[in-house]
C-alpha cells in the first residue's frame, strides 16, 4: 500500500484560509444587514431615497360646533364650486351661519326633471328642501354628529338630466365645455399649451343619469373624458343612491356643482341660448380651453406643440352631410362647392379633405380636427369637433344653414374659443356681431340647403391670406 505524507501548506494557501476565517467570524457576530437593501434606484444626486406613502383621507372629525364651514368659490347660474360641501341621504347641505352670502337655491340646483318649455314645466324644475339646504353649524352639529366620511380632491358633480347629456354637442361643446370654463377660471395663467397649476378632476357624479346615458351613439363622449382626465372615476345615479342609502354625511373637498335648469335662469343663456355662456362671464385665461385640447389629442398621437400650428400648411375640412338624408346640400351645390376647394388646393397648395365624420375612427376624427384651419359644413353634430382646432388668426367656422335659418349652437362655441364665425346662406354670408334671431324656417332640415361654392372659396383664402 502506497503511503501519501500531508505537506505543510503553502504561504498562500494559509492566507486565504485566515481571510476565510476571519470573514466568517465578523458574519456571525455581526448577522445580515437587512436595512441596506433598496427595491428603487439610488437617486443619483446623492439625496437619501424615501418611500412615497399616501395618507388616507377618508374621515373628517370636528369638535362640538366646528363644522366645517362650505365655501362658494365662485358662482354663476348653473356653474356653482364650493368647498366642504356636505350630503346627506341625497340632499345636498350648504353649511354657513351666513346665509346671505349664499347664492339664490334657483341658481345653484333644480330637481332635476326633463326639461320642457312652458311655465308648469318651470315650476317643476324649482328645487326645493329635498333637493339643497342651507343650515348653520348648529343645525349641521345635530344632523351630522361630530363627523363626515370625506372625498378628497376635485369632484364635478353633474345634476343634469341625461336628456341633452347623450349627444357630442352636448357634452363636448356644452356640458363638458362649460364645466372646464368654470374650474379653469381659478387658473388665469394657463397658457397656449395648456400648462396648469390645477389639480385633476378626481371623479364625476351623475346624480341622475345612469352608466348606459351619459354616452352618445357616436361613442365621442367617452373618449373626451377618459383622454382629458385618464385617471377619473364615475359613479352614477344608482352610486348615488347606494350613497343615500348609507346614511352618512359626505364631505366634499372641492366640488363643480352644474344644473343646467340653474343655468337657464342666467342673462348669458337667455341671450345665447347656450348653459355653458354662463362662466364666461367669470375670470378666465384666453387660453383656457387648451388643456382639454392638449390631453385630447395627444392621445390622438397629436403633437399639442404643432398640431393646427399657423406655420403648417394651411388644412380646410369640409364635413359632408350627403349620406345623412337630412339638412344636406342640394347634390349640384355640394359638387361644385368640392369643386372650387381644390381649385385652392392646385392653386396654393392648400390641404383640402372632403370628409364624412363617420367613416372615420374617432381618433382620426379628432386629429384632422386639430389639424384644421377652416372648417366648414351644414349645421350638425360634425362640426362639434372644431373644439379641438388650434385657435388663431386664421381658425374660421363657417356654416351652412337654409336660407332664413340660423341657430347659435357652434357660432357661439366658436367665438367662446377665440375663432371666426361664418354663417351662410347660399351666395349671403354673415358674421358676429350681425347675426340673424335664431329661426328654424320650413327647409332647415331638409335636403335642398343652397351653397355658393366659389363664393365659399374666395372667403376661404381671404381668411387664410390674414397674418
Amino acid at each position: 500500500m502506497v503511503m501519501h505524507s500531508l505537506s505543510a501548506p503553502t504561504r498562500r494557501e494559509a492566507i486565504l484560509l485566515i481571510f476565510v476565517f476571519v470573514s466568517l467570524l465578523l458574519f456571525s457576530r455581526t448577522g445580515y444587514d437587512t436595512s441596506a437593501v433598496r427595491f428603487w434606484d439610488v437617486d443619483k444626486s446623492g439625496a437619501e431615497p424615501t418611500a412615497q406613502i399616501e395618507s388616507w383621507r377618508t374621515r373628517i372629525t370636528w369638535s362640538n360646533g366646528h363644522v366645517p364651514n362650505t365655501r362658494v368659490v365662485s358662482h354663476v347660474p348653473g356653474w356653482t364650486i364650493f368647498d366642504n360641501l356636505f350630503v346627506l341621504n341625497g340632499t345636498v347641505f350648504v353649511v354657513t351661519d351666513f346665509p346671505s352670502s349664499i347664492p339664490d337655491r334657483t341658481t345653484i340646483t333644480s330637481t332635476g326633471v326633463t326639461i320642457f318649455n312652458g311655465e308648469e314645466a318651470a315650476k317643476d324644475r324649482i328645487p326645493g328642501d329635498r333637493e339643497m339646504r342651507v343650515i348653520s353649524t348648529d343645525q349641521a352639529q345635530k344632523l351630522f354628529g361630530s363627523s363626515a366620511e370625506l372625498l378628497d380632491g376635485v369632484t364635478w358633480l353633474v345634476n343634469d338630466p341625461p336628456q341633452f347629456i347623450t349627444h357630442y354637442y352636448h357634452w363636448s361643446a356644452e356640458l363638458f365645455f362649460g364645466f372646464w370654463r368654470t374650474y379653469s377660471s381659478l387658473d388665469t395663467a394657463i397658457d397656449e399649451m395648456g400648462k396648469s397649476t390645477l389639480p385633476a378632476l378626481r371623479r364625476i357624479f351623475f346624480a341622475h343619469a345612469d352608466g348606459d346615458h351619459w354616452r352618445d351613439y357616436a361613442l365621442m363622449n367617452q373618449w373626451v373624458l377618459r383622454s382629458a382626465f385618464p385617471s377619473l372615476t364615475t359613479e352614477y345615479s344608482y352610486d348615488w343612491e347606494d350613497r343615500a342609502a348609507m346614511g352618512r354625511p359626505m364631505m366634499l373637498d372641492r366640488v363643480i356643482f352644474n344644473d343646467r335648469a340653474a343655468a337657464m335662469q342666467g342673462q348669458h343663456f337667455l341671450s345665447t341660448g347656450r348653459t355653458a355662456s354662463e362662466p364666461s362671464a367669470l375670470p378666465g385665461s384666453a387660453h383656457w380651453w387648451s388643456t382639454i385640447r392638449a390631453n385630447v389629442i395627444r392621445v390622438c398621437g397629436l403633437d399639442p406643440n404643432t398640431a393646427g400650428d399657423a406655420e403648417q400648411t394651411p388644412v380646410i375640412t369640409y364635413v359632408s352631410r350627403q349620406e345623412w338624408g337630412r339638412r344636406m346640400l342640394i347634390q349640384e351645390d355640394h359638387e361644385r362647392l368640392v369643386e372650387e376647394l381644390y381649385k385652392l388646393r392646385d392653386q396654393y397648395g392648400y390641404e383640402v379633405n372632403v370628409v364624412s365624420m363617420d367613416k372615420f375612427s374617432r381618433a382620426e376624427q379628432l386629429a384632422l380636427a386639430a389639424r384644421t384651419t377652416i372648417m366648414m359644413g351644414v349645421h350638425g353634430n360634425g362640426l362639434t369637433s372644431l373644439v379641438w382646432m388650434r385657435p388663431s388668426p386664421q381658425a374660421t367656422v363657417m356654416e351652412f344653414f337654409f336660407p332664413g335659418g340660423f341657430a347659435r349652437d357652434y357660432e357661439y362655441t366658436t367665438r367662446a374659443l377665440g375663432m371666426v364665425h361664418y354663417g351662410f346662406w347660399g351666395d349671403e354670408y354673415f358674421t358676429h356681431p350681425e347675426t340673424p334671431e335664431q329661426a328654424y324656417p320650413e327647409g332647415f332640415q331638409g335636403t335642398s340647403i343652397p351653397i355658393d361654392g366659389a363664393v365659399v372659396a374666395r372667403l376661404c383664402h381671404e381668411r387664410l391670406s390674414l397674418r
